[in-house]
């Protein structure tokens, strides 16, 4: 007997011909199954990129109709549109003419969640080059991304500003359930100012405050980053009550604040790198002020968890990594730092949270 791989990202993985329903697929097939994970992460970035879902907004239309604004080759991209359909973005029409469905409405220009930023930054070639060279990696314990690029991905980004600006989206998307999540499980009301170090655009500080409203804001990031951050705070309705200051937290952080956020911030450097951020951290804080890691810790054992996914990311691009518990207790210990609770959220993402030694 055939075995029969199915694609699809919508379904489950497909089992053996004429086996029952509920009986897995052998090990290999899954495996096979795993990698092609690659085939359509490639079709919905082409989708964004080709800002295929802004040109059906209006509505269903054809192959024919769209190659000559697309500038794309009518019979492939209908074959590309028809792969669409069969991963659940588009819905196939009479006459061979295509809609959005809710996958693809996501995936416009605007729409709520970041899709499009996000897929543009994870499926572009200066990320995915990255993921081209784990193997080097693992051998090695350097970055992909310095491989491929000549430099670290933060410097690549400050010298990439429309890369830098869809990253920081991206961010908002990839991480999106989070900033709500963490407002809710931790108390900030007692703060009078919470520093977001390395807040980037203010996602998270923006959902603190919303839900708090005794303290005030301060956001801090690199200037090309903070750029941004405006426009997103006064949609939030929080801009008034939060102070932004441009600047690099391995030289310095404002000082003097009850509280001071790092939202994946420790987990994308290096430990030297993470000592010299929580240095200045500690060395600005008010002695009974509260350090606050947000971040996804890892569960022990063979629990699944997306953090263990990040890790890899985090392998091969920025060079950092992702932490159990007790991996975190030694590493703040070593700043200076005392670990005193780990507080789940309604999220992937844990809050640590620690106090000066």
């Amino acid at each position: 007997m055939d075995d029969t791989i199915e694609l699809s990202s919508t379904k489950e993985p497909s089992s053996i011909p004429d086996s029952p329903a509920s009986e897995a697929p052998p090990a290999h097939v899954q495996l096979i199954q795993m990698v092609t994970g690659h085939w359509v992460s490639s079709v919905i970035y082409a989708a964004a990129k080709l800002d295929l879902a802004d040109h059906l907004a209006a509505g269903p239309r054809s192959a024919e109709e769209l190659a000559g604004p697309l500038g794309a080759h009518a019979p492939s991209l209908h074959r590309f549109m028809r792969c669409l359909a069969g991963l659940g973005v588009l819905s196939e029409r009479p006459g061979q003419r295509f809609a959005l469905t809710d996958l693809g409405e996501a995936l416009k220009t605007g729409a709520p969640g970041s899709a499009r930023a996000s897929i543009l930054t994870i499926g572009s070639p200066w990320f995915g080059g990255a993921f081209d060279e784990i193997v080097y990696s693992i051998q090695t314990g350097k970055t992909g991304f310095e491989k491929t690029q000549g430099m670290p991905a933060f410097e690549y980004l400050s010298r990439h500003p429309e890369a830098a600006s869809l990253f920081s989206e991206t961010m908002v998307g990839v991480h999106g359930q989070e900033p709500p999540a963490v407002a809710e499980a931790y108390d900030f009301s007692a703060f009078h100012t919470v520093v977001d170090v390395g807040g980037a655009t203010g996602n998270l500080l923006a959902a603190i405050l919303a839900r708090h409203q005794g303290p005030r804001g301060i956001l801090f990031d690199r200037p090309y980053v903070v750029g941004d951050a405006t426009a997103l705070l006064e949609a939030r309705g929080v801009a008034d009550r939060v102070t932004i200051e441009a600047g690099d937290f391995f030289e310095t952080v404002p000082a003097g604040a009850d509280a001071y956020v790092l939202s994946h911030i420790i987990h994308d450097w290096n430990e030297a790198q993470c000592l010299a951020i929580l240095a200045r951290v500690r060395k600005a804080m008010k002695p009974e002020g509260r350090l606050l890691l947000v971040e996804m810790v890892l569960p022990a054992g063979d629990t699944p968890h997306f953090g263990k996914l990040l890790d890899m990311v985090m392998l091969v691009l920025p060079g950092g990594q992702e932490r159990t518990e007790e991996e975190y207790r030694p590493l703040l210990a070593k700043a200076g730092f005392r670990l005193t609770r780990v507080i789940p959220t309604h999220s992937a993402v844990s809050i640590v949270e620690a106090v000066q030694a």
